[in-house]
């Protein structure tokens, strides 16, 4: 067999990369894994919620994976192959880690109708304060989603994270559209309340004005009206006296 460069197989197709690896070639498996890892990993913590065992998840996923590609038949795609692989893993994990409560327990708990969450694209960082700012805002959103049902939260993972197609949501995750919309209108609406109680508690400290620009705002009016002559009496500090 013609030994293949790194750069060889980082510009095949699915098919191709599929066809070496099911013959042990595990620079092949390697493309198909990156190529696959931000998906898979953003689902697999979907599920299990936590960043090292969605790692785990994820390679014991590839391992089982690697194991069994030589009956891969490619009938749906090697993403849809791998996250089915992925999703049996992190909710095997959850199973073995606390019971899970029956998905119509769930949906009857939601009422109906929606409301879009606007979910926040990627800023430009011009400074430190943005990048801060940045940081705190996805901090928010990731916690509000790890708090959904698991049912919700892997549907508007797909769906509005990775922006897969409510056809190819439905064939990952073996549900029909019409279940993958409705989950997706109730994922948004549960996102929207929770985001809402959240902002709330701290919309009184939005736009702070304190500290260095504050006295230096205060002491150059004071210093204004000094000038003018219109204060009785003023130390130069940052209030009159």
């Amino acid at each position: 067999m013609r030994i293949l460069k790194r750069a060889d197989h980082d510009g095949m197709d699915e098919a191709e990369l599929v066809r070496l690896a099911q013959a042990g070639d595990g620079d092949a498996f390697r493309v198909i894994m990156q190529r696959a890892n931000q998906r898979l990993f953003r689902v697999a913590r979907g599920v299990v919620r936590d960043d090292g065992e969605a790692e785990d998840v994820l390679q014991e996923s590839y391992a089982r994976a690697f194991a069994a590609i030589g009956g891969f038949r490619s009938e749906a795609g090697v993403m849809t192959w791998l996250t089915r692989i992925v999703l049996n893993e992190a909710r095997g994990r959850l199973r073995r880690r606390r019971p899970m409560v029956p998905l119509d327990h769930i949906e009857k708990a939601q009422t109906e109708g929606a409301q879009v969450i606007p979910f926040p694209h990627a800023m430009s960082s011009s400074s430190p304060e943005a990048d801060a700012a940045r940081t705190q805002i996805r901090g928010l959103i990731e916690h509000a989603v790890d708090d959904l049902p698991e049912a919700f939260r892997i549907v508007f993972i797909m769906r509005d994270i990775e922006e897969c197609s409510i056809e190819e949501t439905a064939a990952n995750l073996h549900l029909k559209p019409e279940t993958v919309k409705t989950r997706l209108h109730r994922a948004r609406r549960m996102l929207r309340t929770a985001l809402d109680a959240k902002l709330a508690t701290t919309m009184v400290e939005a736009f702070p004005f304190m500290g260095t620009r504050c006295n230096r705002i205060t002491n150059a009016v004071l210093a204004r009206l000094a000038a003018e002559g219109r204060l009785v009496e003023w130390s130069g500090t940052s209030t009159p006296v």
